[in-house]
């Protein structure tokens, strides 16, 4: 019976997608279809090749160097389009680009803060706010995102800035 209770106090992770500007969306698909484009003109050096020297071996090794090549790369930009999203789980905060992983213990989030004049969220890992890491999700998710850490850890602090204090601190350095 308690193990049934542990399972219900535990909150679910929460997944935020990440949010890729335009141009990123853009540059992914000119990668794919590069990628498309270097195999079928890897595959088209490939059946001449096998019709003039299939014998030799550095032939083969740079037709599957360049068919291993385009086929990586491919499967890197579907994966970022994929599986690109930050995790909140009960004590950690993952961020996954890609196959790229990395993970944040929240007991170590001090603050957040939300610059809405840049239009991003911040968390940070010291005080001094040297050690942080911008969130990049859906601005109408940053309320969730934020109460969502919160829920997990009450003791992290939020603060925001408006454009105009931002511009302000600019004027200033």
């Amino acid at each position: 019976m308690e193990t049934l209770e542990a399972k219900r106090e535990t909150p679910q992770p929460k997944r935020y997608p990440f949010r890729f500007s335009p141009v990123m969306i853009v540059l992914f698909v000119i990668g794919l279809v590069l990628c498309a484009a270097g195999f079928g003109l890897t595959l088209w050096r490939f059946l001449a090749f096998l019709e003039e020297d299939p014998g030799s071996v550095y032939g083969w090794m740079q037709h599957i160097i360049l068919f291993f090549v385009c086929i990586f790369l491919a499967v890197l930009i579907i994966a970022m389009l994929i599986r690109s999203q930050y995790v909140i789980t009960d004590r950690l905060l993952i961020t996954r680009f890609g196959l790229i992983r990395s993970k944040y213990e929240i007991k170590s989030i001090c603050s957040v803060h939300l610059f809405k004049g840049l239009d991003k969220l911040a968390v940070y890992f010291d005080d001094f706010q040297t050690k942080y890491i911008v969130i990049v999700v859906k601005p109408v998710w940053y309320e969730d995102f934020v109460r969502t850490l919160i829920d997990r850890k009450p003791s992290i602090g939020f603060s925001f800035s408006t454009p105009e204090e931002e511009e302000e601190i600019k004027r200033k350095k």
